[in-house]
């Protein structure tokens, strides 16, 4: 047992690393071609299972946000001594046919996918490169790596916490796990998704700043997502923050970010 506790230490020790930008220190010991092997499976499976958009200006309008954000995000990296990491990136902008879902996602290594009913809420371009932002965000903020590594702790606690266990009673022993099974989710894995977005905002209102467009429309564009709603669980059982604290946070980072714009 106590050569288990061990192995978790070496693992927590050996993966810190520190995120662009925000410097926060995070767990992330996944190797970076496994990661993006798995991200490239897992995106192609997924284009192999929807519809691309036929249409020309808003696929092309995408992709040139696209190309500008992620140009920022490589200059900053390039700024930081971060070069050697831009070669994990292979940037690819994908546009599917979906007017009902209003939603974008960022694969690790930068395959981004928005949906068309994006479009309404976005507007514009302005509103295009908040979710682009965010989305780039979080890929150099390597948030899906450090996902991976949190699960991957849990399961080790959980491992271990059986191995405790074994002298208790079977009922005992199930009841023990679901507790930890559920404090884990509420206390750990929620409270980073959420960190992982507002970092994700913050660095994305930066990026966008940094690629010309106006990082005061960010809060525009979540006030209308706000709008759009309904009804959510209570924030502490989220993986995402409460839209108001979103704005908030966002309305105190602009000053930051209109250093950049141009």
């Amino acid at each position: 047992m106590k050569h288990f506790f061990s192995w978790i230490a070496v693992f927590f020790l050996a993966g810190c690393a520190t995120v662009p930008m925000t410097g926060r220190k995070q767990l992330s010991f996944i190797p970076q071609g496994q990661l993006l092997t798995l991200s490239d499976q897992s995106y192609q499976e997924i284009l192999g299972s929807v519809t691309l958009s036929r249409d020309a200006a808003k696929t092309a309008e995408l992709v040139e946000v696209g190309r500008r954000v992620s140009s920022a995000a490589e200059a900053f990296m390039r700024e930081n001594g971060m070069e050697r990491d831009i070669a994990n990136y292979r940037w690819e902008f994908k546009l599917v046919q979906d007017d009902k879902t209003v939603n974008a996602f960022c694969m690790p290594g930068g395959k981004i996918v928005f949906y068309t009913g994006i479009f309404p809420v976005a507007q514009d371009a302005n509103g295009l490169a908040t979710v682009m932002g965010h989305e780039i965000a979080h890929a150099i903020a390597n948030h899906g790596g450090e996902r991976m590594s949190q699960q991957l702790m849990v399961q080790a606690g959980g491992l271990g916490l059986a191995q405790l266990t074994q002298s208790k009673p079977e009922m005992a022993r199930q009841i023990l796990m679901q507790v930890y099974g559920a404090g884990a989710q509420v206390g750990l894995l929620l409270p980073y998704s959420r960190a992982h977005e507002f970092e994700a905002d913050r660095i994305g209102l930066m990026l966008m700043a940094r690629a010309g467009y106006d990082p005061k429309t960010a809060v525009n564009f979540w006030e209308r997502m706000r709008k759009l709603g309904g009804a959510r669980p209570p924030e502490f059982l989220s993986t995402h923050p409460a839209d108001s604290r979103r704005i908030a946070d966002l309305q105190k980072a602009i000053p930051e970010a209109e250093k950049y714009y141009k």
